[in-house]
Order: C-alpha cells, then sequence, then structure tokens
C-alpha cells in the first residue's frame, strides 16, 4: 500500500482537470492504496519570499496552507499534480504552491512517483508541454523522484466537457497501477 496525495489545483469547482483527479483516486483506491485529496481552492498560499530561512529550519517561515501541504506532500509516496493549462503553463496556484515546497529540497521526503493530469480547451499535441516541463523542472530538483506518467485531455472547457474523454479512463488505469 502506498501513500497518495492528489492535489488538484483547479480553483473551479468539479472542473475538468478535477475529475481527472477523481478517476485517478478512484483506481489508485480499488487498487488498495491509502490516498489524500487535496484541492488548492480556497487555500491560502502566498508566493515565496526567498528568505531561505527554510533551507535551515526545515519550514517556511510563512504561515498559512503551503505549509501543511509541502508537510503532506514530505510524507507521501506518490504525488498527483492535477491542473488545467492556461496559457500552455501549469495554473498560478499550483506554480505558487511548488515554489514554495523549498523546505523539502534540504530534508528527507518519502515521495518518489509523480504523475501529471492536465485539461485544456486547446486540443494540440504540444498543449500540455509547458506544464509537464514545468513540474519537471520541479521534479529535477528532488533526485529521488521521477515523473511516472501523464494523461493529457484537450478540447475540453466547460465544465464537464471531460466526461467520456478517453483521458478519465486513463486516469483511471493509472491510478490503478500506482
Amino acid at each position: 500500500m502506498k501513500k497518495v496525495l492528489i492535489i488538484s489545483a483547479s480553483l473551479r469547482s468539479s472542473s475538468n482537470s478535477d475529475v481527472l483527479a477523481q478517476a485517478f483516486m478512484k483506481g489508485a483506491q480499488e487498487a488498495g492504496n491509502k490516498v489524500m485529496y487535496e484541492s488548492l481552492a480556497g487555500k491560502k498560499i502566498d508566493y515565496c519570499i526567498g528568505c531561505m530561512a527554510c533551507h535551515k529550519t526545515g519550514t517556511c517561515v510563512l504561515k498559512d496552507d503551503a505549509v501543511e501541504l509541502a508537510e503532506k506532500m514530505k510524507t507521501a509516496d506518490v504525488i498527483v499534480f492535477a491542473t488545467p493549462v492556461y496559457f500552455f503553463g501549469m495554473s498560478g496556484k499550483l506554480k505558487t504552491l511548488l515554489d514554495r515546497t523549498n523546505p523539502l529540497y534540504s530534508y528527507p521526503y518519502d515521495f518518489r512517483d509523480i504523475y501529471v493530469l492536465c485539461t485544456a480547451a486547446e486540443n494540440e499535441k504540444d498543449t500540455p508541454v509547458g506544464t509537464v516541463n514545468g513540474i519537471q523542472g520541479w521534479i529535477d530538483c528532488f533526485e529521488q523522484a521521477q515523473l511516472k506518467g501523464e494523461v493529457f485531455a484537450g478540447g475540453v472547457s466547460g465544465q464537464g466537457e471531460v466526461n467520456g474523454h478517453p483521458a478519465v479512463a486513463q486516469a483511471y488505469e493509472m491510478g490503478k497501477k500506482v
């Protein structure tokens, strides 16, 4: 059994990327894993101020929801990022959270496998490249972690349009294989 943390970065309720997150979660739970789900909607996540105090203390000097989320990330075996693609990149709130995980860089962490689930109105093959590259840049800072898989649903913008898209089944199957 693995500890799986799913972070949904869409700020819209019942968003397309959240549908992918829920499908992954269902598959991972059916496979016997312990799954925690966190939505960034409604979370207070301030910008990193670059003070680097976290490298000495292991925790951020800013006290908001990012501190608890980073701790959950630290103790998860698997992290799944579900995000809408905005201007060919991840959501701003997810990028801000990743910046705030700087305390994890200098201290032991459990996560090894990272998955990316993303949706976009655009349906071009290269639409998710900026998002995946941005998350890969974060992964590259953690030498024991690796990108294990990605799912992209393009051509979906309205709430619920992803239902019936092949990416939903792909996310579910990927979750089952964690």
